[in-house]
């Protein structure tokens, strides 16, 4: 009897859900805060030293600098800045949206410590005379800009004029200056055409009043600059550009157009897939991907996060590995169906015997989004922060969102005698009388032995990564100025550009470089890298504004010093070292340790190889090359634990192990049975990785790469070798004890006395 209440439940959720959607789906999407590589900006890392002898760089001075940066970025108008405190010495600041780059990059960066000296470069009054946002633009009585500052005590300044005023002529001067540096002078500076001080009015009568006009060339912009500054107080240390990045609005926007298009294709082609291969679980499983999707937003939002270029693509990426809860859950319905069960007591038992399989596989992934969060920077942060929601919003949404709605549309019994809608021909179901396990069935592979050739497998990854040693040893890699130092310019231009034109550019304002790269799928983006040359603030705004002049648009610029790009190579190899060990922890407690040695060393052979085809490639390993590797990391383990899940099962049910031959034949059997949802589940994600690669932004290409790359390899490693590589070992360790027990005996209960 069909259950009508469950059908109109399952429809009722789906309607409520769909409705809420698309009443708020408009608003959620407009109140995502886009980072600056999708709207536009810079970002610069601060390193913080003292502005003055003596002067310590505590917590309280770098909370007091930050706060200072605040008031700085609130004159500039710009709205959400980030500003963060790392380590002991360093602030970072990402101002995403700004319109003009080189104000606000001055603003930020200069002390504004406004000194009055005499002409011997005296201090008579400084910063702390003045009344905090006390400064304003104003014109004086020949109409030209100036800036009016309020003292805080006018006897102050007359004692001030009061000496001033008695000293002979040319030397009854108040030089008034915008950061004095050891080594300035008045003497030096007043012989020159530009001087660098602001005015050097000459006092001939004492002022006992609380106001000082600077009167001197400004323009309108600079009157109104310095006034800003002066009332948002000077900056109580010294910094200096150790990293910065610079993103032309053009560039993000085509970015996020381009990514976004690019996701779009992908998740499509997956939902295709899913409904075309699962029927209606596949339908179910498209459901709660858009919702997971939705809630995914929904969540970043409240967290108040900022969602950068390669946070978009684990957004989509997520979609692919969402669907690997779905997958694993579906399988093991589809074998509890072909050995005779009923439809309601296969759901049953699939969704309970694939939940640990879905959280082993879910944490490690998490794990490695975890490493990466902590060792990573800017939108490698990003890109972390929306993977690990991704992973803990698809736990919720595949999980139990999908099991609520498959379990309403089987308890109602409308498709009970319906296995083709769960993607089981009735042919391929056996009599439940026959009294055949899951690991019974018979599968699609069963041809093919997976651990009879194990030592050419062995033989052949042996000589690959040989081959791979040479390789990087003759190449090595070519690295961005990310690990390094130097410069990156990114220029995109209305008409194609060639390398020697785009060189002969930069060369005519003073660029000498050979390092160039033409992309984009009309050869509109040029890449020259200058390495070695680090580029100050007034070079980038120069350069910035006179390329801009000729293409149109203004270029991308980031720096990195020596001493950065050190340091992030460091946390890179740190980060990858972490994951491992962690990874090598959990799958010894999970499973054993021979699991666990095998895993990693399948995965970092997955890793080797992406390493060594962009050596090989040539194309540039950048921060969200690292990004890859450590998702493939995290993310190709899933096969292995899945497999090595299916192996523990299958030697539980053997309970005693006596040859090599039972336990060859176990590893097989395990393979043979999750080489259908390995193979599905891989399909997912490279249809998500192809779709950003081939129709997503040049910005993340090679890291779309980096994972095609990883992907392949991953599936290789988890089919060819880790199982081999446990296979081997515990082998040895069935030799060494002569049997191996995989079943825990029960103690016999008894009412006789114990001896």
């Amino acid at each position: 009897m069909v259950k009508r209440s469950r059908i109109l439940s399952f429809f009722l959720i789906i309607i409520l859900f769909a409705s809420l959607m698309g009443f708020t789906s408009k608003d959620i999407l407009g109140d995502v805060k886009l980072g600056l590589d999708l709207q536009g900006g810079f970002e610069v890392l601060y390193e913080v030293s003292p502005a003055k002898e003596g002067q310590e760089i505590d917590q309280a001075a770098m909370s007091a600098t930050a706060q200072s940066l605040d008031r700085r970025i609130n004159v500039l108008g710009v709205s959400e800045p980030n500003i963060q405190i790392e380590g002991d010495n360093r602030i970072r600041v990402q101002l995403a949206g700004v319109t003009d780059q080189e104000q606000a990059r001055e603003m930020l960066s200069t002390e504004a410590n406004l000194t009055f000296r005499d002409v011997d470069d005296n201090v008579l009054m400084d910063g702390s005379d003045l009344v905090e946002g006390g400064a304003s633009q104003t014109f004086d009585e020949n109409g030209r800009p100036s800036v009016s500052i309020k003292l805080k005590s006018a006897d102050k300044f007359r004692e001030v004029t009061q000496e001033i005023v008695n000293k002979p002529a040319g030397e009854n001067l108040l030089v008034i200056w915008l950061d004095f540096e050891e080594g300035d002078s008045f003497a030096e500076e007043a012989t020159k055409e530009d001087p660098k001080y602001l005015s050097a009015p000459q006092v001939s009568q004492v002022f006992n009043q609380d106001s000082v006009s600077i009167v001197g060339n400004f323009t309108l912009e600079e009157a109104k600059t310095l006034s800003d500054l002066l009332s948002a107080g000077s900056l109580p240390v010294k910094l200096d550009e150790v990293y910065s990045t610079s993103v032309g609005a053009q560039f993000g926007e085509s970015a996020l157009d381009k990514t976004i298009i690019g996701g779009i294709i992908g998740i499509a082609a997956i939902f295709i897939f899913m409904i075309a291969y699962y029927r209606l679980p596949g339908v179910i499983a498209v459901i709660t991907l858009s919702v997971y999707l939705y809630l995914t937003l929904v969540v970043f939002n409240l967290m108040n996060a900022v969602l950068t270029l390669p946070g978009v693509a684990a957004l989509i990426l997520g979609v692919g590995m969402a669907v690997d809860a779905n997958i694993i859950t579906y399988e093991r319905i589809k074998d509890e169906i072909r050995v005779g069960r009923s439809i309601k007591a296969a759901f049953k038992a699939g969704s309970k015997n694939s939940l640990s399989t879905i959280f082993d596989a879910n944490l490690t992934t998490l794990l490695a989004a975890g490493v990466l969060f902590i060792y990573g920077t800017s939108s490698v942060k990003g890109f972390a922060t929306t993977l690990i929601l991704s992973i803990l919003m698809s736990f919720i949404t595949a999980v139990y969102g999908a099991r609520l709605l498959l379990w309403l549309c089987v308890n109602s019994n409308l498709f009970k005698n319906m296995p083709g809608m769960f993607g089981v021909h009735k042919k391929d179901i056996h009599q439940l009388n026959e009294n055949l396990d899951t690991v019974d069935l018979t599968t699609k592979f069963d041809r093919f032995d997976f651990v009879k050739h194990r030592k050419k497998y062995y033989s052949f990854s042996g000589l690959m990564i040989v081959l791979g040693i040479i390789m990087l040893f003759i190449f090595g890699l070519n690295l961005s100025i990310d690990f390094s130092q130097g410069t990156r310019i990114e220029q995109m231009s209305n008409e194609p550009l060639t390398e020697d034109g785009y060189q002969a550019s930069l060369a005519e304002i003073g660029i000498e470089t050979d390092d160039i790269v033409i992309s984009g799928n009309n050869n509109e983006i040029g890449v020259a890298r200058i390495k070695d040359e680090v580029f100050n603030k007034e070079q980038i705004a120069e350069y910035q504004s006179q390329l801009e002049d000729e293409y149109g648009s203004i270029p991308n610029i980031s720096t990195v010093t020596p001493t950065v790009g050190k340091e992030i190579a460091m946390n890179a190899i740190k980060a990858l070292a972490i994951a491992a060990i962690g990874i090598i922890l959990y799958v010894t407690i999970r499973f054993e340790w021979r699991m666990a040695l095998a895993a990693v060393l399948a995965l970092l052979h997955d890793a080797f190889f992406i390493v060594v085809i962009f050596s090989v490639t040539r194309l540039e390993a950048d921060l969200t090359f690292i990004a890859a590797v450590l998702t493939i990391v995290g993310y190709s383990i899933n096969d292995t634990i899945v497999t090595f899940d299916r192996i523990r099962e299958n030697m539980v049910r053997k309970k005693k192990i006596k040859t090599f031959e039972e336990l060859a034949q176990i590893a097989n059997q395990s393979l043979r049975q999750t080489l259908g949802r390995s193979i599905n589940t891989i399909i997912t994600v490279v249809l998500a990785v192809l779709g950003l690669l081939i129709f997503g932004s040049e910005a993340i290409r090679n890291f779309n790469i980096a994972l095609l790359i990883g992907l392949i390899a991953g599936t290789y490693s988890s089919i060819f070798l880790a199982t081999q590589m446990w296979l081997s070992w515990k082998g040895m360790q069935l030799k060494k004890h002569g049997v191996l027990i995989t079943y825990k005996e029960k103690k016999q209960k008894t009412d006789e006395p114990q001896v």
